[in-house]
């Protein structure tokens, strides 16, 4: 029997618009409701951003993994985070600079995301489609707090060659090149899994009863956490590889449909 269902966001729930289907989020919310089962999108966006695009009502008891994975948020509260220490933080964005400076790096700490203030007018409004708290600094350094996670959007998407050259950090801190176009750096150890196991720890619910759902190469640790593992037809072949079934594109509502159609023979 399920009792969690857990998605990404971009590629998987979210549309290639950036929204989903309400009127039948709505439907498929209610009945999760009915048959008791937990909902919680799991996503490298800011958990207030995923409260900002789902809304005051929709976003109600969600449990939202937000931040790559290293923070769970419910009813605006958090009750799990695992953050980089802000020495390290600071030697990863060193390093990143080092090998290029024409990439955006967004640090993400408690108090918002960052950016430098060189970056490109039009790039900084396209970031905050992930980021509700978005702002400018002339030099990382200046950052005090410890990090939530570090991300490095490239628009010569390269990313999987940058992260090679990380490798330093990689018994340090999460490294996953989700696409060519992204990196996301999170604490050691933590990761869409990890973050997964621990709700299902809060919820007293197991890997066989619970559903997943992906498209990114940064969901293959996701693909291990439920027994019922979907990957978007949009997905990454090795997404699809990793995952118990293959369901219709994001575009094409397959999360929402796939759960309507399961739930209402549970």
């Amino acid at each position: 029997m399920i009792k969690l269902v857990i998605t990404d966001m971009d590629g998987t729930f979210l549309n290639s618009k950036g929204d989903f289907n309400r009127e039948l989020y709505r439907e498929v919310k209610q009945l999760m409701l009915d048959k008791n089962v937990a909902f919680a999108p799991c996503t490298g966006k800011q958990c207030d951003r995923v409260e900002q695009i789902f809304g005051p009502e929709d976003s109600r008891d969600l449990w939202i993994l937000g931040d790559s994975a290293s923070r769970i948020k419910r009813n605006g509260e958090f009750v799990y985070e695992s953050l980089i220490k802000n020495e390290m933080g600071l030697a990863i964005i060193a390093k990143l600079e080092a090998i290029r400076l024409d990439y955006v790096i967004i640090a993400c700490t408690s108090a918002g995301a960052i950016v430098k203030d060189t970056i490109d007018e039009a790039i900084f409004n396209k970031m905050k489609n992930s980021y509700s708290e978005l702002r400018k600094v002339a030099d990382f350094n200046d950052i005090d707090l410890d990090f939530v996670k570090i991300t490095v959007y490239d628009a010569k998407e390269d990313c999987f060659n940058t992260r090679d050259q990380l490798a330093e950090f990689f018994d340090k801190a999460h490294i996953v090149a989700s696409e060519a176009a992204w990196i996301d750096i999170t604490d050691v150890g933590v990761h869409k899994g990890t973050t997964v196991a621990r709700l299902q720890e809060i919820l007293g619910v197991t890997h066989d009863e619970t559903m997943v759902f992906g498209d990114g190469l940064n969901d293959l640790e996701l693909m291990e956490a439920g027994l019922y593992s979907f990957a978007m037809r949009n997905g990454f072949q090795e997404t699809k590889d990793a995952a118990n079934y293959i369901v219709r594109s994001n575009d094409e509502d397959g999360v929402l449909q796939t759960i309507k159609q399961i739930l209402a023979l549970q």
